[in-house]
């Protein structure tokens, strides 16, 4: 059986070493890591609201 060759993500993934870091506390890192995920934190947190005017 071959195995299959590696795909490309869409989209860079974050070291592992900033990941752990992150995790251990270190600001830096967190940082870093909200940062990466700043777009798609956002996107999941915007809501379309409606008021009386439509």
């Amino acid at each position: 059986m071959k195995k299959s060759k590696k795909q490309k993500c869409a989209f860079d993934l974050l070291p592992f070493h900033v990941i752990e870091a992150a995790s251990t506390g270190d600001t830096e890192a967190i940082q870093a890591v909200l940062k990466h995920y700043e777009g798609y934190i956002t996107v999941l947190a915007t809501r379309k609201m409606f008021d009386e005017f439509g």
